[in-house]
């Protein structure tokens, strides 16, 4: 009898829910960790009868057979970060989802500011704060089973909380890390939430990045509470191997005049979906939600955003980019949403995608639903090829063609990572660009 994707993710994840059903004072979580594991089990999988998830197929995942647990994969002398080397920020270490103190550096966190693993702060008398916040802006949605799946088997994760009127003095580094080891598949499910109170400010980078060999099976939910007059600088580095399959979902809701502004740099996995739910719900809220995904081989990488204004005088702005060669598949869904009672807003939103060979294909959806009259929106989205004449031009100047095109590669996407407001992060996103950039067109590093 053939065992379903549904059953093998539950059996290979029921060891972390028997753990976060022992934890201390977790007893609040255990009802709605049932609830989402009903969900989960009438639901599925995600198929592509969902609208939403009409171009990304999770078939690939029938074909694999679990380990259970984390393997017993020793860390890297050096941690993958994008600061540079005297530039220390705040940092947790997850492997397979399961905070590692001993590597995480919370050395002068300011008073309050709470930043720790939900596995360590739930334990003893629980903040009011956390019960309030955590699950409560991932809520559930008809279309994100998934979503269901993490929340069912809730038991560890990253956890900021800042206190009204502070601004954190040093980024936080999250590190996810994936420890499945050769002829490996393991599952594992990241969570982030990140409470700024009133008038406070941070910044957060996220990286993921395999620790060996294997495929890892990534299912991540972050969650972003930001209230009035706060601001979020977020990055986002995903970086797994090309066998590891990827989703995560990011829900974000902003108070009035607060201010969220994400960056998306996707270069690894097999398949990888990135799920952005933005929510406007004060007056002068504003989002910035850019990206950029490059991709080869087989890769397959789906982001899909809903940007919805609930309130008036809020503002969006998304620019994607996404650069794809050989047989590789890029999708953009993109979003904005503009209630009846959300007059004056504006929102704009840009997808742009470079083919650099006949066998890679994109498919984009970008959408405007608007219930208001008094609005300005626009949205686009076009496909296109290196350009001959300036590959020719650059190619008679005596530049080697290999050269040359991850000259004109690097041109097309560096003007969305200038878009990273923070010029020590947009260094560290520019080399790992140039990285991948380098490995793809033959250039020697």
């Amino acid at each position: 009898m053939q065992t379903s994707v549904e059953e093998k993710l539950m059996g290979a994840l029921s060891g972390a829910g028997a753990e976060a059903a022992a934890l201390p004072a977790q007893d609040w979580l255990a009802e709605s960790r049932h609830q989402a594991l009903e969900r989960f089990r009438q639901k599925g999988m995600p198929s592509r009868q969902l609208e939403s998830w009409k171009y990304t197929s999770l078939n690939a995942l029938a074909k694999l057979d679990y380990a259970g647990g984390s393997a017993e994969l020793a860390l890297p002398d050096r941690l993958p970060s994008l600061l540079a080397d005297d530039a220390h920020g705040y940092r947790l270490v997850f492997v397979d989802g399961r905070l590692q103190e001993q590597t995480s550096r919370l050395d002068g966190i300011p008073d309050g500011v709470t930043l720790n693993g939900l596995s360590i702060i739930s334990q003893g008398e629980r903040p009011a704060w956390l019960q309030s916040s955590l699950g409560q802006i991932a809520t559930e949605e008809r279309e994100a089973p998934l979503l269901d799946l993490n929340n069912a088997f809730l038991s560890d994760g990253a956890v900021l909380r800042i206190a009204s009127g502070l601004e954190l003095d040093r980024p936080v580094e999250l590190i996810f890390l994936y420890s499945a080891a050769a002829n490996e598949v393991r599952a594992s499910q990241p969570r982030l939430l990140v409470v700024l109170e009133a008038n406070s400010r941070a910044t957060v980078i996220e990286h993921h990045q395999n620790l060996g060999g294997g495929t890892s099976f990534s299912n991540g939910v972050a969650e972003f509470s930001l209230a009035s007059g706060s601001a979020l600088k977020h990055l986002r580095l995903q970086e797994l191997s090309h066998s590891s399959h990827y989703f995560m979902n990011s829900q974000a809701s902003l108070e009035r005049d607060a201010s969220y502004e994400g960056f998306l740099l996707a270069l690894g996995a097999a398949v990888a979906r990135e799920d952005f739910r933005i929510r406007l719900a004060g007056g002068g809220s504003s989002c910035k939600l850019n990206g950029v995904y490059l991709l080869t081989g087989r890769q397959h990488s789906d982001i899909t955003s809903v940007i919805d204004h609930l309130a008036p005088h809020t503002s969006c702005d998304e620019v994607i980019k996404g650069a794809l060669d050989q047989q590789s598949r890029g999708v953009f869904q993109g979003l904005i949403k503009v209630e009846k009672h959300a007059q004056k807003i504006e929102g704009n939103q840009s997808h742009r995608a470079l083919l650099l060979s006949r066998g890679a294909e994109v498919n984009a959806k970008p959408e405007l639903e608007i219930y208001a009259d008094d609005v300005v929106c626009s949205h686009g989205a076009t496909v296109g090829e290196l350009d001959a004449d300036a590959l020719f031009y650059l190619r008679s100047r005596g530049i080697p063609p290999h050269q040359a095109r991850k000259l004109l590669i690097e041109a097309f996407l560096r003007d969305t990572v200038e878009l990273c407001s923070d010029i020590a992060l947009r260094a560290g996103l520019t080399d790992r660009l140039g990285a991948k950039l380098a490995a793809m067109t033959g250039e020697d590093l």
